[in-house]
């Protein structure tokens, strides 16, 4: 299935990474021209919690591509990284909403504008079902703020022709198991959360936003709205 990437400028925040490479992979594939960013390496230097960076970043993509069509945003260290005794610690809870939530705002504030103009754009962001679940008050509150910021953006750009969504994977391995455990999520691959994204990347996926998706099966024996 073509997905009509072919010639779309996309902007790969954590582009060099786990679930970010296999991003860039697939919408290279897809015929997209791909920009990666990160912090310490890519094809462009971006730190999502500096302004400056960003600015000069989304700056720098601009000079050298006139526009971004699609903005990914990969780039928070994952849920396991956090210090397990420091998860319910208000300055680690605020350093996880910095680094996840309003890393993502940031960068998608400086998009969209030109987006908007276009009247055509794809902002999506990968956050994960740590946001359905208790027992990690970081790892959840990082990734529902995400998932609302993002609501809200796609709120305010709502028939422009732009689309803000999230992607939520569960636990994320090469050899995902289809086997699901209850009351958890279930597995996916960086290659199957790429798959999706690029689907929400295209013209066919026009018509959702503001939509927070889960890859692998979403928690089994939890309903969640």
């Amino acid at each position: 299935m073509d997905l009509g990437l072919s010639g779309k400028v996309a902007v790969v925040v954590g582009g060099t990474g786990y679930i970010g490479g296999a991003v860039a992979d697939r919408l290279r594939a897809e015929g997209a021209t791909v920009v990666t960013a990160s912090r310490s390496g890519g094809d462009v230097r971006i730190d999502g919690a500096d302004d400056a960076s960003v600015e000069a970043g989304v700056a720098q993509v601009l000079q050298e591509h006139g526009r971004v069509d699609v903005l990914v945003v990969a780039a928070a260290p994952p849920a396991n990284t956090i210090d397990p005794s420091a998860l319910s610690d208000p300055a680690t809870v605020l350093d996880g909403v910095g680094a996840k939530a309003m890393t993502f705002l940031r960068l998608a504030q400086a998009v969209l504008p030109g987006m908007r103009a276009a009247g055509h754009g794809r902002v999506i962001a990968v956050s994960g079902q740590n946001a359905y679940f208790t027992g990690n008050i970081a790892g959840s509150v990082r990734n529902a703020a995400l998932i609302i910021a993002a609501k809200n953006l796609a709120d305010e750009h709502a028939g422009s022709g732009v689309t803000v969504n999230v992607v939520n994977p569960g636990t994320v391995v090469d050899d995902p198991s289809n086997e699901v455990e209850t009351a958890r999520g279930g597995e996916s691959s960086p290659p199957q959360i790429a798959a999706l994204v690029a689907f929400l990347a295209s013209d066919d996926a026009a018509a959702i936003s503001g939509e927070s998706i889960s890859t692998g099966h979403k928690v089994q024996g939890i309903a969640t709205t």
